[in-house]
């Protein structure tokens, strides 16, 4: 039986038996989303969910699993003052954390528990891998998907932008059928994934966090994929390589906009002169000032999709201005 933890305040933690987790549970609004599942890792938490309901994405849950014989109540105390810093570039305070005592237990199959099939668009469906495809969505394409310990399970605003994006270029006359694409800050693969299963011919993906680069590869051999795909630990200069120093046609970057603007002056060694990208992981109110920068190393860009408070740049090169 999983019972709440003791407050702060309350007693010391009880004897902690062999194989003993905490539990930690945390609304996550929007804001705090990529900035929590970028930190907890950092602080060598990297056993993480993000739960919610397809008709609800709005209202999403972090779980985080800490073994409690590294965890007593003195170091869980730090680990939240450690990430009440994370809320105040967006005038937030970190919402009240929950902490649950449980039995040892496999936390992916936590996980498991609270994945259900998500409709992405019109054509996409994220499919837990352990799951059949529902009757209802037999006509969609499948990115099927295992958590691991991997980022991006497309509930984030950010992922679904760039996925709807990548479905409305596929609907375009020239689609995607044949493109070369490029993932830098890959996550759990899930857009390159996604590409491919649109008509993309092949994706070179990078990120910087070894966890997401297993995802990656996992998530590519799930869905039969693997030999479409090349994965590499390291970012954009390991990119180009991947692509042999022919740049994509395609470049998907869903990673926070300070990041997008440090790596910006480097996009001409992974996206074509006529290549288009599509940049996410950025506030609406962030998008001016990121379309300065990129205006400064001449790219043509635009704001084509909001979803709460996150935006969508589509980025063109200069032989392609609209």
């Amino acid at each position: 039986m999983v019972a709440p933890a003791p407050s702060p305040s309350a007693e010391p933690d009880p004897p902690v038996r062999g194989g003993s987790w905490w539990r930690l549970e945390l609304p996550l609004p929007p804001e705090l989303e990529e900035s929590l599942l970028w930190k907890l890792p950092q602080l060598g938490i990297p056993r993480l969910a993000v739960r919610h309901r397809p008709e609800r994405p709005a209202e999403r849950l972090l779980q985080a699993w800490l073994p409690a014989a590294d965890w007593p109540k003195p170091e869980r105390i730090e680990l939240l003052k450690a990430l009440e810093p994370l809320g105040e570039p967006f005038g937030l305070a970190l919402p009240a954390a929950v902490w649950y005592r449980q039995d040892d237990e496999d936390w992916s199959l936590s996980w498991k528990r609270h994945w259900q099939p998500d409709p992405v668009g019109q054509r996409l469906l994220i499919l837990p891998a352990w799951l059949e495809v529902p009757p209802e969505h037999a006509d969609r394409l499948v990115i099927a998907m295992d958590p691991g310990s991997a980022f991006g399970t497309g509930s984030h605003p950010t992922t679904r932008l760039c996925l709807e994006a990548l479905e409305e270029l596929a609907a375009t006359p020239s689609g995607l059928t044949g493109l070369r694409v490029a993932d830098l800050g890959c996550g759990s693969g899930i857009l390159g994934l996604g590409a491919l299963r649109l008509g993309a011919t092949s994706v070179a993906m990078v990120d910087t966090d070894g966890l997401a680069v297993r995802a990656s590869r996992d998530n590519a051999a799930l869905n039969g994929l693997g030999d479409a795909v090349a994965v590499g630990l390291g970012s954009i200069e390991l990119l180009a390589d991947l692509l042999e120093n022919r740049p994509a046609d395609l470049l998907l970057c869903n990673i926070l906009a300070p990041v997008i603007t440090a790596l910006c002056p480097a996009f001409g060694s992974v996206l074509a002169p006529g290549g288009i990208g599509l940049l996410s992981g950025l506030l609406v109110d962030q998008a001016p000032e990121l379309e300065r920068v990129l205006q400064a190393q001449g790219w043509t860009s635009r704001l084509v999709g909001r979803q709460e408070r996150w935006g969508l740049l589509r980025i063109h090169g200069p032989e392609l201005v609209t």
